[in-house]
């Protein structure tokens, strides 16, 4: 596996760009435990995930997630199955985009990123 670091401005990282949403819950070496919260309605600002990550859902809402053009990426009313409360998947890293909650409820998910 390999990390996006170089390729990404630091300053796009989730903590520092899109702080409303992204809570440092842990950080050592090796992994790093981010809080992601979404409110219904509400829009990240441009960010990236440089890291692959194990995610863990809370809540889940129906989403819309685009690239740093604004052309949409994932549509999550798209996916074959929505992820339930209290799954666990797993998302590699991330390029520039913003995410748009188009459901009704939060959209809240524990990231653990595997630093490589």
């Amino acid at each position: 596996m390999e990390s996006n670091k170089e390729q990404w401005p630091e300053e796009l990282d989730a903590l520092l760009a899109a702080p409303k949403h992204h809570k440092l819950l842990f950080e050592n070496e090796k992994v790093r435990v981010i809080d992601a919260c979404i409110p219904s309605g509400e829009t990240t600002e441009l960010h990236t995930h440089k890291w692959p990550a194990s995610l863990y859902v809370i809540s889940w809402s129906d989403f819309v997630r685009y690239d740093s053009d604004g052309n949409i990426v994932l549509d999550s009313k798209n996916l074959a199955k929505s992820p339930s409360t209290s799954s666990a998947f797993w998302s590699g890293p991330l390029p520039p985009h913003t995410l748009c909650n188009t459901g009704l409820q939060d959209l809240h998910i524990i990231s653990v990123e595997i630093k490589t």
